[in-house]
């Protein structure tokens, strides 16, 4: 879908029918920011905006989308890709769902180690400061910074599994 392509469309059409961003804001019971993210395509209106905008305008839905108006040849076509890219834009959100999913769970599953591990790096530069060992602060310093690459790419490696290693074997 080509949002940018939409927005211009949705302009083009409330111009048409000499409405202003606030008065047709009003009809839809939407502000006019609302309408201007519409337009400029930074935002998709919802399903049920589309069709209140589609009786207003008396175009179909898959016109708004397509960003055109459509001949009925042209309409099945474009009605097809409406249906692949609205469930391509699904499924890629209930991945990235899945993927904060799994992060949190990691991090649940390995607060306390964490936790341990932070205190134990902790305990030991104030200690090397205390007794003004600066070298073995600094060797701390890129110890931890270490430990948390490694612990950032445990996390990713277990992320992935989750999400694609499951899917692959059933």
């Amino acid at each position: 879908m080509d949002m940018m392509k939409m927005g211009a469309f949705l302009q083009e059409l409330r111009r048409e029918h000499s409405l202003t961003q606030e008065q047709l804001g009003e009809k839809l019971h939407v502000s006019s920011k609302t309408i201007s993210r519409w337009e400029t395509g930074a935002y998709m209106p919802p399903v049920e905006m589309l069709s209140e905008l589609s009786t207003l305008y008396g175009l179909t839905i898959n016109e708004l989308v397509a960003g055109e108006r459509l001949t009925s040849e042209a309409l099945p076509l474009a009605a097809e890709e409406n249906l692949a890219a609205a469930l391509k834009e699904q499924q890629e959100f209930q991945l990235s769902e899945q993927k904060h999913f799994w992060q949190e769970k990691w991090l649940r599953d390995h607060r306390w180690a964490i936790a341990a591990l932070v205190g134990v790096f902790s305990g030991l530069t104030v200690f090397f400061a205390f007794i003004r060992r600066s070298d073995m602060v600094a060797i701390i310093a890129l110890l931890a910074i270490g430990l948390t690459i490694f612990l950032r790419n445990r996390r990713d490696g277990y992320v992935e599994h989750h999400l694609y290693d499951d899917r692959i074997d059933p």
